[in-house]
């Protein structure tokens, strides 16, 4: 169902997209927008247990929407590459995931997720704390079950 990558001697091991997927902090969501175009919005994930987490605001926009009319997703990370020296190009990983996205009801699971987020970004347990406590009612979970997962090493040259 899910092409083979065409460069197959530049293709990551699952360990090393799992890495990029844990580590890097933003991604490119790719849903199917209005009118069928492509709508592509950067966010702010977590890889946990094998699935991809990211919040947005319960209000209507565009990405929710989107992911209402239609699962499937793409989802994309990169990290940020080394540049050769004496030169303008760069070395980099980058992954490309597409899955089906579903939205998180459930409130314990919930604000276990958002709890991941929460320490992956700020300072203390004690401010995700505090940010879900003050924010949970007006945000929206989202999770990505994986089905198809790649990685490469790009080289610009």
């Amino acid at each position: 169902m899910f092409r083979k990558m065409r460069r197959a001697k530049q293709a990551l091991s699952e360990e090393e997209c799992i890495d990029i997927l844990i580590n890097e902090p933003r991604g490119v969501l790719a849903v199917l927008g209005d009118d069928e175009y492509p709508y592509a919005v950067p966010l702010s994930h977590v890889y946990v247990d094998g699935k991809i987490y990211f919040h947005g605001t319960i209000k209507e926009s565009h990405k929710r929407d989107a992911i209402k009319k239609h699962e499937k997703v793409s989802f994309c990370v990169m990290d940020k590459g080394e540049k050769a020296e004496d030169s303008w190009w760069y070395t980099f990983k980058s992954v490309i995931v597409f899955g089906k996205m579903r939205t998180i009801e459930d409130k314990e699971t919930k604000i276990e997720k958002l709890t991941y987020l929460g320490n992956k970004f700020f300072p203390t347990e004690e401010e995700t704390k505090d940010e879900i406590d003050r924010l949970l009612d007006v945000t929206e979970l989202y999770e990505i079950t994986i089905e198809h997962m790649s990685g490469k090493v790009v080289k610009e040259k």
